[in-house]
């Protein structure tokens, strides 16, 4: 089995919240108050990805656009 990859499971409780099972928080850092991003696609389901990682991304595609000018 590939040690890279997970599955876990999450229930829906009756206001649309879900807990992130703490094996899944240990593994990707997530902590209390983070924000996260959700991805969704109708055929391929949702992504859950920190925000925080999300801005370093973009800021690196920004800066890398702004020196090849």
């Amino acid at each position: 089995m590939d040690e890279s990859k997970f599955i876990w499971t999450a229930t829906v409780g009756a206001k649309g919240q879900i807990v992130i099972p703490k094996q899944a928080r240990d593994v990707f850092g997530i902590c209390e108050g983070d924000t996260l991003i959700l991805l969704g696609d109708k055929e391929r389901g949702i992504a859950i990805a920190k925000y925080e990682d999300y801005v370093k991304f973009a800021e690196a595609i920004f800066a890398a656009k702004n020196k090849g000018q």
